[in-house]
Formats: C-alpha cells, structure tokens, sequence
C-alpha cells in the first residue's frame, strides 16, 4: 500500500495504528491484495512456463552452517540464466535458498526480509530462529494455490541460533511443512544427487573451510547427473552463491574465494573422474 502523506500532510491512519509485529498481518489487514497468496489468478490453459531455479544445499559444522546454491535457471529444456542468484540473506544471523518458480521465489524471500525487519523494529528485539523458520513456513503455505498449478517455491533456511548457540537448518515441501535437518539437506531438481554426496561426505566434526568444501563438491556431483543444476563455469568465471553464518553473522564468499575452492575441486576430478574418494582431506 502507498504511504503518501503530502496531499494531507502525514501517514494514512493504517501507518500510526498499534498493531501486530508481522508485516504480513499488517498488509493482510489494510492492502490483502498486495499478498502474492491473493492474487486473483488467470484461468490455467496449459503448463505455466516460467524460469525454475535449482539446486540449493546446506551443511552444519560445529561453527556455524554453510548454504549454497548453484546458478542456472531452467524453462523446460531451455537454460534461462546462467548466473541467477539464489541464496540471500534473510536478516543478520540467517540465510534462506530459493528452489523452484524464481521470479516469485525471488518476491518470496523479499518479503520474507520486510517481515523479520519489521518485527525487529517493533518489538526491539530479532525474532528466534525458530519463530523466523515458523514464518517462512506460513509465507509457503499462502502460496499454495499457485503451487497447485505448477508455480511452486521451496525454499532451504539456516542459521545461527543465538539461544542454543548452534547452526541449524529447515527444510520444507510445498504446503509449508517444515522439518529441521541435522548435519545436512538439500532441496530442489538436484537434490537427490547432491544429499548423496552430502551423505558420504559429511562428518560431525567438520571446519568451516572444509563444510564449504563439502557444500561445494555436492553441488559439482548434482550438476554431473541433472540437467537444471549449473555446474561451475571456469570459462564465464560462474561460481556458486556459497554463504557462511556463525556467531559473527552472515557472511557471503567473494567469487575469488569460490574459485579457489572450486579449482581444487577440479583439480582432483581430472585426476579421478569418477570423484574423489576423499574431497575434503
């Protein structure tokens, strides 16, 4: 909704109203048709072709917890981008990574950071990562109506929990139902692939140079078996979106600290191509 006070000089009463902390009840209350769930949609005639982003992975380490995601995006047969992003910061201490229809994964998430920074700025305090986990699973569920025709978003979440002092990491399926992950998870076209590679892989008592390792080698061994999924472009320097957050707060990896990760990698594949048998030594 518009907030524009110059034809009567201040804000629209809905603006100075005490209310709930959640953004979504504030717009559900005074604009509910701003909400993606309640757009009147057109009649389905045929598949709703539009760009899928896949595949996104997470792993924890006793410091934090680590999410990726690779760069292609897909519309039927057809690569639509090479270099989508689609992992992004939700607020200080938690990421969240986007599978699925992107342009309203991308619109998702956008709300998703109004929604934790408004609650923060009325209530003065961040919201749990539990209650930031609960409210993305709600955003999910109001966008199911569009999911029964074809346009669905599930996303990964982590973060560091402040209370427990701990990584965690959130899954969920296309109604809103959310699953904590311990060590490890993925999600999206790629997923099957990646959590195998995830499985093998994974141990307890990782650090964080080699969950980051471990992120990425997941994401090289989907893109070896699925189509969606972008591996790693050493000739366009296309690298995965690798984000960090621990105790010091969310932190994105520079492209050049990528390709380093993502060289050695390659490296070991030209000496075994059917992938290392031990990636993170």
């Amino acid at each position: 909704m518009e907030a524009n006070p110059r034809s009567i000089g201040r804000l629209p009463a809905a603006f100075l109203t005490p209310g709930s902390s959640s953004f979504m009840d504030f717009l559900g209350s005074h604009s509910p048709d701003l909400l993606p769930g309640n757009r009147q949609l057109p009649p389905l005639k045929g598949a709703v072709e539009a760009p899928h982003g896949t595949t996104i992975v997470a792993a924890s380490f006793p410091g934090g917890v680590v999410l990726a995601g690779d760069r292609r995006a897909t519309m039927g047969n057809v690569i639509a981008q090479r270099d989508i992003e689609k992992v992004f910061p939700a607020d200080e201490y938690s990421a969240v990574g986007i599978a699925g229809t992107a342009g309203l994964a991308v619109e998702m998430v956008k709300l998703f950071q109004l929604e934790l920074e408004h609650f923060e700025k009325v209530e003065g305090v961040q919201l749990s990562l539990e209650g930031k986990a609960n409210r993305l699973s709600t955003m999910i569920r109001s966008n199911l109506g569009m999911a029964m025709q074809g346009l669905a978003v599930v996303p990964l979440f982590a973060g560091w929990d402040v209370d427990r002092n701990k990584g965690r990491i959130f899954s969920y399926d296309v109604t809103g139902g959310r699953s904590e992950e311990h060590g490890f998870a993925a999600t999206g076209s790629g997923s099957v692939f990646a959590r195998g590679a995830l499985k093998k892989l994974f141990r307890e008592n990782l650090t964080e140079d080699q969950a980051t390792t471990l992120v990425v080698q997941a994401l090289y061994d989907a893109a070896d078996d699925d189509s969606a999924t972008g591996g790693p472009d050493l000739a366009r320097r296309i690298y995965p979106i690798v984000t960090v957050i621990t105790d010091e707060g969310f932190r994105k990896l520079t492209d050049a600290e990528c390709s380093e990760v993502v060289r050695a990698i390659h490296e070991r594949r030209l000496q075994e191509p059917d992938g290392p048998r031990a990636a993170l030594l």
